[in-house]
C-alpha cells in the first residue's frame, strides 16, 4: 500500500498534543509529514518539555496512523520541544503612552524623606505654571496621593475611549491622579507579591484615559526594588528626580538611588537631587536657620555625583499640615514656601529641557538578567 500525506494529516486532526486544546494540525504542532510507500515520517513540535509528554505524543501518533490509515505502516516520529519563553513575572509589558510628553520618576533611597510631599507640590506648581499634569502613585504599599490631594473618597470612573473602556483619573487642583489608594479601604493593607503589584500598575498606566499631558510624575516607593524595575521596563522614563534629607543615613541611600538609574542596563537620566528638610526656622526667629539633619548634605552629594542640585526645601510645619488636609503647601500664594517650590519646579523644568535637547528619547529598558519625548518648552 502507498501511503498518502493527506490521509495522514486528516488522521492527526483527531488528536492533540499534551496540554494543548487544538488538534495537532490546527495548533501547528505538526511541522512536516513525508511518506514513502508504506513508511511515514512525522515531524512535530510540542511545548511540554517533559519526557512523558514526548513519549505520549509519539505513541498517540503511531497509534492513530495505525488505526485510521494503515495498520502495518512504518512510522518515525521526530518530537521537538519548544518551550514558550517565560518573561519575568514582575515585568509590566507596555509602551509609551500616547499624548504624554515627559515622564518623570520621583524617587528616594529611603522612606520618610518627603518624596510624596515633594511630588504633590511639584505637580500643583507645574499646573499653576500652565502645564498639563498627571500623577501616578506607584507606591503600592503606602499610597498617599489621595490624602494629599483631598480625594480620598473619590473613585476613577469608566469612560469609553475609541471603543475601549478606560479609567478616568481623579482630578483636583488641575492635576490628574491615579493611585492604588482609590481601590482599597483606608484600613486595608496591600499584601501583594511583585506580580500582583505589577499587574495593578499595568492597569493604572495603560488602562487609564490620561489624555494629553506635558508631565506625568511617578511617585515611586522608597528604595530600589521590584516596582522600580517594573516601571522602567514598562515606560520610557524621561528622567528621574531623587529626594533626600541632609543626614548621612538618607544620603547613603540616595546615592544608591542615583546609582540605580545610572546603571548601564537602565540608563535613565538623573535630572537632579532635591534636599528636603534642609533647615528649620522657628516663627519667633525668622532669620535663624537650624540644620537639624545636617547642612547641605544633598547639595554636596549632587556635586560628588556630578548631577544637578535642584534646590532645598525647609522643614516647616505648614508643609506637613497642608499635606494632611489635602491642600499642598505650594497652593498657598505669596508665601516663602510658594517661592521655594516655584524655584525648585523651574529648575526641574530647565533640566528636562536640557535633557530633551541633548539626549535622544528614553526607551523602556530591557533587563535580561531578571528572571533567569519631545522637548518641553518653558511657559
Amino acid at each position: 500500500m502507498k501511503l498518502n500525506k493527506q490521509d495522514i494529516l486528516k488522521a492527526l486532526e483527531s488528536i492533540s498534543a499534551p496540554g494543548e486544546g487544538q488538534n495537532m494540525i490546527e495548533s501547528g504542532a505538526v511541522t512536516n509529514v513525508v511518506t514513502f510507500a508504506e513508511e511515514v515520517i512525522v515531524d512535530i513540535t510540542i511545548k511540554n518539555p517533559s519526557l512523558q509528554a514526548k513519549k505520549k505524543t509519539e505513541v498517540e501518533i503511531m497509534k492513530t496512523i495505525h488505526n485510521l490509515v494503515y495498520e502495518k505502516a512504518k512510522i518515525s516520529v521526530n518530537v521537538k520541544v519548544e518551550a514558550p519563553t517565560k518573561s519575568a513575572p514582575n515585568v509590566i509589558k507596555g509602551k509609551a503612552i500616547p499624548g504624554i510628553q515627559n515622564i518623570i520618576a520621583v524617587a528616594s533611597g529611603k522612606g520618610g524623606v518627603g518624596k510624596s510631599t515633594v511630588t504633590a507640590n511639584l505637580a500643583v506648581t507645574l499646573a499653576k505654571m500652565g502645564f498639563k499634569i498627571g500623577v501616578l502613585d506607584a507606591d503600592i504599599y503606602g499610597p498617599s496621593m489621595p490624602i494629599m490631594f483631598d480625594v480620598e473618597l473619590e473613585r476613577p470612573l469608566a469612560v469609553n475611549i475609541d471603543g475601549k473602556s478606560k479609567m478616568r483619573p481623579v482630578e483636583n487642583y488641575g492635576v490628574k491622579i491615579l493611585s492604588i489608594g482609590f481601590f482599597t479601604k483606608p484600613d486595608q493593607a496591600v499584601v501583594w507579591r511583585g506580580p500582583m503589584a505589577a499587574k495593578a500598575l499595568n492597569q493604572m498606566i495603560f488602562d487609564a484615559a490620561w489624555g494629553t499631558l506635558d508631565f506625568l510624575l511617578i511617585d515611586l516607593p522608597p528604595g530600589t526594588g521590584d516596582i522600580h524595575l517594573s516601571i522602567m521596563q514598562s515606560l520610557p522614563i524621561t528622567g528621574a528626580v531623587v529626594v533626600s534629607t541632609p543626614q548621612n543615613v538618607a544620603l547613603a541611600d540616595a546615592k544608591k538611588g542615583v546609582a540605580m538609574f545610572q546603571q548601564d542596563s537602565i540608563n535613565v537620566p538623573v535630572l537632579g537631587i532635591i534636599e528636603n528638610m534642609a533647615y528649620f526656622t522657628p516663627d519667633e526667629l525668622p532669620e535663624n536657620k537650624y540644620y537639624i539633619f545636617g547642612k547641605q548634605g544633598a547639595k554636596n552629594l549632587a556635586e560628588d555625583l556630578s548631577v544637578p542640585f535642584l534646590g532645598e526645601l525647609p522643614l516647616v510645619q505648614s508643609i506637613r499640615e497642608a499635606g494632611d488636609i489635602g491642600r499642598p503647601a505650594a497652593m498657598q500664594t505669596a508665601t516663602p514656601l510658594e517661592q521655594a517650590f516655584e524655584k525648585l519646579t523651574q529648575n526641574v523644568v530647565e533640566e528636562v529641557v536640557k535633557r530633551n535637547d541633548s539626549l535622544p528619547p528614553t526607551e523602556a529598558i530591557k533587563i535580561t538578567t531578571m528572571a533567569g519625548c519631545s522637548a518641553v518648552k518653558k511657559k
